[in-house]
């Protein structure tokens, strides 16, 4: 595959420490930037920890459409309230902020600007590094669209020389910042997680993985950790300079700025993607999203199960028949299926619909 050459190349250089602490409640957009904060600072000269973004390109990394001081509060204040922390040798721990300052100011020319700063205590975790890193180019991480990719990218990139990482899937679970009893069936872990993200790091990124059971399974066969072979991949896309990945951004809010996106919508727009394996766009999710709401109110969980089950169903069908040419079509069809068969039972019925009457097929 045609490689294009990367211009301006950002390393990030993360402590081991770091990976494995890094917190848990980051949002893609915000683990996108930390990423990009530490291909911009010097890990070797702390007087780099200070780092500036034109407002312009923070917006477009932070994925904001029009904004407003009020939006810009809010972002800032979450980014300041990431933490992470170190165990202590006695079994206590410490905890603290990843950053200690964003300040929204203009320059000299009246360019509106973001300026952020390390927490002090954080330092340590970035800068001075002896020894217990690794490195990798941003563009890895550019092209991935979700969190449990970025995460699962940076938690294999790790042990890429030792070739291979050996993990239980609660730790698993706990890197990517997926609560334990999120995906208690491992068939629905492996297929949302572990096979989206085997495919995103194999299309965008420098390392491919397979993965296996490994150890001793639990009751009734539970798989309790897994062992993943990490291998270098010369199959990836192009890479993505950081400055294109800005002005790809911008495109996008430009072309939507006329829209503003509920960030709840947006969240859940994204878990129905994931839910698909991300095979469809936001706006082919949006559409599913109506139709799924057309009859009964769904929760995020309810909405994500059933779509799952429904895209299993296409995948099968795909697999068994010569193929499905248009799947989006084809999802649309099978969902509007079930709830004509839904319209037909309440015309002979004449039953109002209950909020629960869905809850059948939602279960998982």
């Amino acid at each position: 595959m045609k490689k294009s050459i990367l211009q301006n190349k950002h390393i990030v250089t993360k402590q081991n420490t770091l990976n494995e602490f890094c917190p848990k409640d980051m949002a893609l957009q915000e683990l996108r930037f930390f990423t990009i904060y530490l291909s911009k600072i010097n890990p070797m000269n702390r007087s780099t920890r200070l780092v500036r973004f034109p407002l312009s390109d923070f917006q477009a990394i932070m994925e904001l459409g029009r904004i407003d001081t009020k939006k810009l509060k809010d972002v800032a204040d979450s980014l300041l309230t990431k933490v992470t922390g170190l165990p202590l040798e006695s079994g206590g721990f410490v905890r603290f902020q990843l950053f200690k300052q964003c300040k929204l100011d203009k320059d000299k020319y009246g360019e509106w600007y973001i300026e952020i700063d390390a927490h002090d205590m954080a330092l340590p975790l970035m800068f001075d590094l002896k020894g217990h890193y690794f490195k990798y180019e941003l563009w890895n991480a550019l092209r991935l669209k979700s969190k449990n990719q970025l995460r699962m990218y940076e938690v294999l990139k790790q042990y890429e020389k030792v070739g291979y990482r050996i993990i239980t899937v609660r730790e698993l679970k706990e890197q990517l910042g997926i609560s334990a009893n999120e995906y208690p069936r491992f068939d629905n872990f492996k297929k949302r997680v572990l096979e989206s993200c085997q495919q995103a790091l194999q299309e965008h990124t420098d390392i491919k993985f397979i993965y296996e059971p490994y150890g001793k399974k639990g009751p009734g066969g539970k798989v309790l950790q897994l062992k993943f072979n990490i291998s270098k991949n010369k199959n990836f896309i192009d890479p993505l300079a950081l400055n294109d990945f800005i002005d790809k951004q911008k495109d996008i809010i430009l072309e939507n700025e006329s829209e503003y996106i509920n960030p709840r919508f947006k969240e859940r727009i994204e878990l129905l993607m994931e839910a698909c394996n991300n095979t469809f766009n936001f706006d082919e999710i949006s559409i599913i999203n109506d139709l799924l709401n057309k009859q009964i109110h769904m929760t995020n969980l309810e909405a994500s199960n059933y779509l799952g089950r429904k895209y299993k169903e296409m995948m099968m069908n795909d697999k068994t028949s010569k193929g499905i040419k248009y799947k989006f079509a084809y999802l649309k069809k099978i969902i509007s299926v079930d709830i004509d068969k839904d319209n037909q039972e309440l015309l002979v019925s004449e039953t109002p619909i209950k909020k629960d009457k869905f809850a059948d097929i939602y279960q998982t």
